[in-house]
């Protein structure tokens, strides 16, 4: 999954995945479905009702308006998604990652006709493909991309710690705890660093050395839980 930057109006930069080419096919097959459904239902609704053939034509073009304004109601009125853009967890947004207005849907929309309707797909296919930053063409016009909103899960974010090759644990004493206790002191370690909460690391540096045993360490509260983590990883990692 690539990444694409954005940058606010405050300057600041942020990473936005962007997405890729098979998860926007999979959303436009769904929404596909969707609208070929509505309209079987629609056609289904005009037979029971047995209406004179130009009534059903014209129920029918009055009925088959929400179909073909599809994706224009739902991405305006659904924060820039679709219901296939919803379950791949996909969302228009603009370049700079804000919200798109009306202006912006509309252009995608019309455009669509071009990039999807007049060369099967194939046009924003090409685009996506050749442009990158997940633009087609009326993406490229209006000034918006599509973003994934999954969330991409980095070593760092589970229990796992990166360990140099050479690296010699302290404390085996670390055996005792349990996978899930473990993860729930990393998640409050890194937490309290990162907003600075000496407290809570204090904290976890007396129980940890009280379950564990462990008196008989120089190191801070700070590097003492770090080194517990790191242990723990060597430990359950090597077994």
């Amino acid at each position: 999954m690539d990444q694409f930057q954005i940058e606010t109006a405050q300057n600041i930069t942020i990473n936005q995945n962007t997405s890729n080419l098979g998860e926007r096919m999979l959303a436009y097959l769904i929404d596909s479905f969707v609208i070929l459904a509505y309209l079987i239902l629609v056609i289904v609704l005009l037979i029971s009702l047995e209406l004179d053939l130009d009534d059903q034509w014209a129920y029918y073009l009055v009925l088959s308006l929400p179909a073909f304004l599809y994706y224009l109601l739902f991405e305006t009125f659904s924060d820039g998604k679709t219901i296939g853009k919803g379950l791949m967890s996909l969302r228009v947004v603009k370049l700079d990652g804000s919200k798109p207005s009306f202006a912006n849907y509309f252009v995608r929309w019309v455009l669509r006709i071009i990039d999807v309707s007049l060369t099967s797909g194939g046009g924003a296919v090409l685009t996506i493909l050749i442009r990158g930053k997940g633009q087609r063409i009326g993406d490229i016009a209006a000034g918006t991309t599509v973003i994934s909103e999954k969330k991409k899960v980095s070593l760092k974010d589970t229990l796992l710690r990166e360990l140099p090759l050479d690296y010699k644990p302290q404390f085996p004493q670390v055996t005792v705890f349990k996978d899930s206790e473990m993860q729930t002191i990393k998640e409050l370690y890194d937490k309290s660093r990162y907003n600075g909460n000496h407290n809570v690391i204090i904290s976890l540096d007396k129980r940890i050395k009280e379950v564990t045993g462990i008196s008989s360490t120089t190191l801070q509260p700070i590097d003492f839980v770090d080194v517990i983590i790191k242990d723990y990883n060597y430990y359950t990692q090597n077994l």
